[in-house]
């Protein structure tokens, strides 16, 4: 278990401390300044270790040189009724985007709004009470309250704060201490949104596999219904002091099959989706900020989607940046199958991908990543 964190007398700030294996294979920790108490203490100026991009960079939402992205809507209950017009849009969107909105999608809007309420409350709360509700675990999972994907001294860092559990398989965390104690229906809120969200994900992945022709399980058979896992990662970026210079996320794609995003903090947008030539990730005008409207939930198609589909859909580089007057929040769910699982391209398709294990590829891409090009999925294409 990680250190709890702590606040250093001298400077003042909160830090959390995280561990990672450095390159010579040693254990190390380091010690990661709390993005929201900076924010609380009123700073102006950005700390260096958050610098990640060039001044004059076109990163924010009015500033991207391309403008924004406009997404498919797919509405899963007309999916439902067989409609061929919304597989066709589907498997278009998939193919050509990588991450498509879904409306009609049987989550209930009481359970979105308890959802949203026990998230804001939980970063409503002090430092000192986040870290006595729930822990924090250095694991590949990196689960609990603290950061993720901090792997040495010197590496720029994102412009977040974040939660980490694994929801799914049932029982995953028994022994742990990742779940709040604050708010109180913290849990029973956010397992009931898994649940339902679940039987969303099982849904688009039937319906991608009819919208590509296959058979209706093609892809859903990968997923064993007791050991498919559900990560849920839950955002929170405060205003930044130079969102010119930092950013939300770093570019990656998802190493999941499926990610489900819900946006919490309405009307204001920081996700965007590249949309240049040769993976030129520092083009500033290859970025999108996508938009999309409330009551909307996003599907991000990821890596090992891209795998068993054998290239019908294609995970796409994407990113967040920051606000300088505005706090963002939002809540990703990440489905994979089972990580000891074997999971195998279906036929037809390209025919670039080979078998992989599921758990094996995800910290395969969390090893290299990020990097400027797909170079993970390297990794599990033929030679």
């Amino acid at each position: 278990m990680e250190m709890e964190g702590e606040k250093t007398e001298d400077e003042g700030f909160f830090f959390h401390e995280v561990s990672f294996v450095d390159r010579d294979g040693r254990l190390r920790t380091s010690r990661v300044p709390v993005v929201q108490e900076l924010d609380r203490r009123g700073i102006t100026q950005l700390p260096q270790r958050f610098v990640q991009l060039k001044p004059g960079d076109s990163v924010g939402p009015t500033q991207c040189c391309t403008g924004s992205e406009t997404l498919q809507t797919i509405d899963l209950s007309m999916v439902r009724d067989g409609s061929a017009e919304e597989l066709a849009k589907l498997a278009e969107a998939a193919k050509q985007q990588g991450m498509f909105l879904i409306k009609g999608h049987g989550v209930d809007s009481s359970v979105l709004d308890e959802v949203e309420a026990v998230v804001k409350g939980f970063f409503g709360l002090s430092f000192e009470e986040k870290k006595s509700s729930v822990g924090s675990y250095g694991s590949a999972d990196n689960m609990g309250y603290g950061r993720n994907f901090v792997k040495s001294e010197d590496q720029p860092l994102d412009w977040i704060d974040r939660l980490a559990i694994k929801a799914l398989p049932k029982g995953a965390t028994d022994g742990l201490n990742v779940w709040p104690h604050k708010p109180a229906n913290f849990r029973r809120a956010m397992e009931t949104y898994v649940d339902q969200s679940r039987n969303v994900l099982d849904q688009v992945l039937v319906s991608l596999a009819e919208s590509f022709s296959l058979d209706k399980h093609a892809f859903l058979h990968q997923f064993d219904p007791q050991g498919s896992e559900m990560n849920v990662r839950v955002n929170y970026y405060p205003p930044c002091p130079r969102p010119d210079l930092a950013l939300g996320i770093t570019p990656h794609t998802d190493a999941s099959a499926l990610t489900l995003l819900t946006q919490i903090s309405h009307g204001t947008h920081g996700l965007q989706v590249f949309r240049g030539l040769d993976h030129d990730l520092d083009s500033r005008s290859g970025w999108r900020t996508v938009v999309w409207p409330s009551g909307a939930l996003l599907v991000i198609v990821g890596d090992l989607f891209e795998i068993i589909s054998d290239g019908r859909g294609e995970s796409p580089w994407h990113r967040v940046v920051t606000q300088a007057d505005a706090e963002r929040m939002s809540i990703a769910l990440f489905y994979n199958p089972a990580p000891e699982s074997e999971i195998s391209p279906v036929k037809g398709g390209s025919g670039t991908y080979r078998k992989v294990v599921a758990g094996e590829y995800r910290m395969h891409l969390y090893g290299i990543s990020p990097t400027k090009k797909k170079e993970a999925i390297l990794h599990a294409k033929k030679a």
